[in-house]
């Protein structure tokens, strides 16, 4: 088959191409940089210079093909600076990606949107019938929550797209603040963490399957919750903490940062990302979890374990910093 994906030199997009190519499709990937992609070159992907925010520059490479993956997204969480790009990326890529499918009759798309359209469930393990209507904790939840309503209008229009949602993604190559965590706890410097924040967490491979098997078994029109097992940050570390015998980080009562975060709404111009209002909202006993049943039921998503991923990518820390 021949795939068109976007987001191909992102974390999860790079992966999701290298596991199509090795089963011996082709992929075409619109890239903005391809000194990023060097390594998708050498695995046999096919380059095209472009960006999901210019319409155009995806045609060629979309004209033609099986299915698309349309993975590539905007995440910043209490960036100070170009945060329209929430906007240009999110939403309106998003918009260009599911136009240019209409035009070109592509038969069959793949959407990545994610748990954090659903903001803080509060503890509780929505579904995908769920449907959030509040204020969105950050602009990241809200723009991707905006697409996510795009993606459903294109579908009851006729288009033929399955959305899945991945919850907290982790693994070898990980750029997010996850890794920055792992590594401080690797060093000793990650003091605290506080109570109640959860995450579903699945291993980036296992996300990637996700998103092949949607391809292949999903249902067009359906939702898909490709998460892993639920668990709060306090466990994941004090998991870390069984596997390489260092201290597990102490606990903050998640009230506290939740008090931090209104006191620094004035000063979120002078303060470092993390400690911005909105990152210290996205952190203060958040829950961002799903029940990811039906993929199971219906695509047979099979997952890691949430032990044996985490000790895998600890493991793979470890060595890289000589430990």
């Amino acid at each position: 088959m021949r795939y068109f994906l976007t987001g191909a030199t992102g974390f999860l997009g790079s992966v999701v191409a290298r596991q199509l190519l090795a089963q011996g499709h082709q992929v075409n990937a619109v890239v903005r940089d391809s000194n990023k992609a060097v390594e998708l070159k050498k695995l046999g992907t096919h380059l095209f210079p472009g960006d999901v925010t210019d319409k155009e520059s995806m045609r060629t490479a979309m004209q033609g093909v099986d299915g698309v993956y349309h993975i590539a997204g905007w995440y910043k969480i209490g960036a100070h600076q170009n945060r329209d790009q929430g906007e240009k990326v999110n939403v309106q890529g998003s918009r260009n990606v599911f136009e240019l499918m209409k035009e070109l009759k592509i038969p069959k798309g793949v959407y990545t949107s994610t748990l954090a359209v659903n903001s803080d469930t509060h503890g509780k393990l929505v579904n995908e019938a769920y449907h959030f209507s509040g204020k969105h904790i950050s602009e990241y939840d809200r723009t991707k929550a905006a697409a996510h309503d795009w993606a459903n209008n294109f579908i009851a229009d006729g288009l033929p797209l399955i959305i899945v949602m991945p919850g907290l993604i982790y693994g070898p190559g990980d750029t997010s603040t996850v890794r920055t965590n792992i590594i401080d706890f690797l060093k000793g410097k990650l003091p605290l963490l506080p109570t109640r924040t959860a995450m579903c967490w699945a291993h980036v491979e296992d996300v990637a399957q996700g998103h092949i098997l949607a391809m292949e078994k999903g249902r067009l029109g359906e939702t898909y919750i490709i998460a892993g097992e639920y668990e709060t940050l306090q466990d994941a570390f004090r998991i870390a903490s069984q596997i390489t015998g260092k201290h597990a980080p102490a606990s903050i009562p998640y009230q506290i940062l939740s008090a931090m975060a209104f006191m620094a709404r004035p000063l979120d111009a002078l303060l470092p990302e993390t400690y911005t209002s909105e990152g210290l909202r996205v952190i203060a006993g958040t829950t961002y979890i799903g029940d990811n049943n039906k993929a199971k039921r219906e695509l047979e998503y099979k997952p890691r374990s949430f032990r044996q991923g985490w000790e895998e990518t600890i493991r793979h820390e470890m060595s890289l910093l000589g430990r």
